[in-house]
């Protein structure tokens, strides 16, 4: 039954653009992913709902009460409702990140899964947007949760903020195309850890907890070069309702994260199995 189909789906490429690379099987691959979520790997993604809720509990309501206002720009806000938005932010970078890289690096190099997948119809754009629309899925889930903590709370100032969701599954969607490319030269676990080198930086650094104005000019330019800032931002600057053309820059920083993060994740891909 499944020979033939994939045979057929095969069949139904020959000729079009991206044949080589591309079967249109991606929903195979979001399916494997629920089944593995729903037999081991449920834990893990439940823990990355608590992190940021500790977070916000911690942050927000312990440090809050030493500091219960902060200045942004011309307004003054709830310390509270400063943090939110970047853990919603970071939030849904995280799930992105780990599921395209741990998990990834897994499947690529010890269960050696990818190869298996790649000796049937399925092509490498099919396996990079298969494992990166589950990461999505992990994002988008992570915010949605987030946001029902949050909204109740008073600490989503603004209904623009109902438009922070879609913009966490695009903020996931570059870090997890981003990330899934470079796990791809990965050839270690003790590899990965420099990945981890990079964001617990981005998270301490990119606004999270404090303005990034605190810094000398010379920091604020690098700290403005990070994924994370432009996330913090994009999020912070809709729950706020500070709707401005800065927030569309930020949008296009991911557009362009996700086209060269597929762009060589596919490559990468296919020079590893596709010879």
């Amino acid at each position: 039954m499944f020979i033939p189909m994939a045979v057929a789906i095969a069949e139904k490429r020959v000729g079009k653009l991206g044949e080589r690379v591309y079967s249109g099987r991606v929903p195979q691959l979001l399916e494997r992913g629920f089944i593995a979520f729903k037999s081991s790997t449920y834990m893990i993604v439940i823990s990355g709902f608590v992190e940021p809720v500790l977070y916000l509990l911690s942050f927000g309501y312990g440090i809050g009460k030493l500091l219960p206002t902060i200045t942004v720009g011309s307004e003054t806000i709830k310390y509270a409702a400063f943090i939110a938005p970047a853990l919603l932010a970071t939030s849904a970078m995280n799930g992105a990140i780990y599921d395209s890289t741990m998990n990834v690096f897994f499947k690529l190099n010890h269960d050696r899964i990818y190869h298996g997948m790649l000796a049937t119809s399925m092509g490498p754009l099919d396996v990079a947007l298969g494992e990166i629309g589950w990461a999505l899925l992990r994002g988008f889930s992570y915010a949605c949760a987030f946001m029902a903590v949050i909204a109740p709370l008073g600490l989503v100032e603004s209904v623009w903020g109902l438009l922070a969701i879609p913009a966490a599954v695009l903020i996931a969607f570059g870090f997890a195309s981003c990330g899934m490319a470079v796990t791809s030269y990965m050839k270690s676990f003790q590899q990965l850890e420099i990945i981890n080198m990079f964001l617990l930086p981005m998270f301490l650094f990119s606004g999270s907890f404090y303005p990034i104005t605190v810094f000398p000019q010379w920091l604020q330019f690098t700290v403005n070069l990070m994924p994370l800032t432009h996330a913090i931002n994009l999020v912070r600057g809709l729950c706020l309702g500070h709707i401005n053309m800065a927030l569309l820059s930020h949008a296009l920083y991911f557009v362009v994260m996700i086209i060269i993060g597929l762009i060589f994740t596919t490559k990468r891909l296919n020079a590893l199995f596709m010879k």
